[in-house]
Order: C-alpha cells, then structure tokens, then sequence
C-alpha cells in the first residue's frame, strides 16, 4: 500500500497541482506587470510570445496569460480523474521542496562561477560589477527584476522544458534512434543549449559570452532534470526561486 510520502511523490508531477501550484506565481507576475507598468520588466519568452500575439492582432497584455492559462488548465483538466486529493499538503510540499532546490541550485553555481573565474579572471570582475550594479539600482528598478525573475520561472519553463524538452523526448522516443535514457539526455541538453542561446538572440538579447552560455546550459540541464523527476511545477518554483535568490543575495 502507498505511503503518504509516496503518493506526494507522485501527486507533484500531476498537472493538476502544477496548475494549482503555478497559478498563483502567474497572478503575482500579472500583477507586478500592471502595478509596474512603466518599467521593462518582461522576461525573453514572455516578451516573445507577447510579441506573437501582437503581430496577429491580439492584446499582449491580456492575450498571454489568457492562453498560459488556458493551456495549463486544459492539460489540468485532461488528468483531472487521478489528481491529487490533499491540495494544500502537495502545494506547501511543493513550495519547500522548491525552495530547496533554488538554494541547492544557487550553491552548485557559485562552485560553476569559481571554476570559470578560474579559466579566465576576467569573467569574475564583469560579474561582480553586474551584481553591484544590481543592489545600487532605484528600490522600483529592482522590485521589477524580482517579479521578471517569477516571470522567468513560469515562460521559460513552460517553453523550454514543458514543449521544447519533453517534445524532443517525445520524437526521440519515436525515432527509436537512441534508448530512452539516451533520448532523455539528448533532448535535456539540447533544450538547454537553446535555452542558454536564446538569452543572446534578438534586439534585446545580451551580448554573447561563452562562459555565460556554459553556465545556463549547465542551468538547463539541471531544471531538465527537475522536470523529468520531480515534474513541471516544482521546475517552475525552482527556477523563479533561484532567480530571485540571484536577485537578492549575489
């Protein structure tokens, strides 16, 4: 018989309490936008798909979160019959186990940046600009990074790992070109590899630096395999959480 440890195990990679879960970040991120409307706050996906959605007529600022949800509800809604009964144990367990993974994350990449800085000492005096640069910046301008930083959590995601990852896993696995642990770690690096590239893609996109690219790529792959552990949901937490970590104390 299941334990109740087992069956939140398994409950967090429902998409009925990824839904639960994510919705919530979404509305504090909605929110944010409006209150801080004059500020350039959207991160790249968001800002991509926005962009679509203007392009064929439709308000961004309404039109986005609208199809998110819609989706997300939809992919709930599919599962609805098995989904998780204790709601509120599986999203505070979720919240925890998040945070704990930001943290984890936020260690590993402080070991990542000490082995780059080392390649090239160069590197660790841009970084530590940035950083100041950061926490001098006006009390608005840095509130705004933090909501992008949720932003971030939930687009990229919902990009990168929800569609990109687990559709190259899906057509990898009708390929039958590799096993599936081989199609699994084929599709999480090459999600990762997109996800690193795309920060440096279009008008607003930074300026390429191969260390930086490194390091998301390593980031990739490690929110590919929350995702395929530990489901959708707590990738999302992980990834807002460690991003606003960044924000708050590098």
């Amino acid at each position: 018989m299941p334990t109740e440890t087992d069956q939140y195990w398994t409950a967090t990679k429902h998409p009925w309490a990824c839904v639960l879960f994510i919705l919530p970040l979404l509305a504090i991120y909605e929110i944010g936008l409006l209150v801080l409307g004059p500020h350039d706050v959207r991160n790249g996906a968001d800002a991509w798909l926005r962009s679509g959605l203007s392009e064929v007529g439709i308000a961004p600022a309404f039109g986005a979160p609208l199809l998110l949800i819609t989706v997300l509800l939809f992919w709930g809604l599919v599962c609805r019959e098995d989904r998780p009964i204790d709601n509120v144990g599986v999203w505070v367990g979720m919240t925890v186990e998040s945070a704990a993974y930001a943290v984890l994350l936020l260690g590993l990449s402080q070991g990542f940046w000490l082995l780059l800085m080392r390649a090239d000492h160069v590197l660790g005096q841009v970084n530590m600009r940035a950083s100041i640069d950061v926490l001098a910046a006006a009390p608005e301008i840095v509130w705004g990074q933090l909501v992008s930083y949720l932003g971030a959590g939930i687009y990229e995601e919902t990009l990168f790992r929800l569609l990109i990852f687990s559709g190259l896993v899906r057509l990898l696995s009708i390929a039958e070109e590799t096993t599936t642990r081989g199609s699994i770690m084929l599709a999480a690096f090459s999600s990762s590899l997109v996800f690193a590239a795309a920060h440096h893609i279009g008008p607003n996109g930074e300026g390429f630096d191969f260390y930086v690219l490194t390091f998301r790529t390593f980031a990739g792959i490690f929110f590919a395999a929350l995702y395929q552990l530990r489901g959708f949901g707590i990738a999302v937490g992980a990834h807002a959480g460690y991003d606003v970590l960044v924000g708050l104390v590098v």
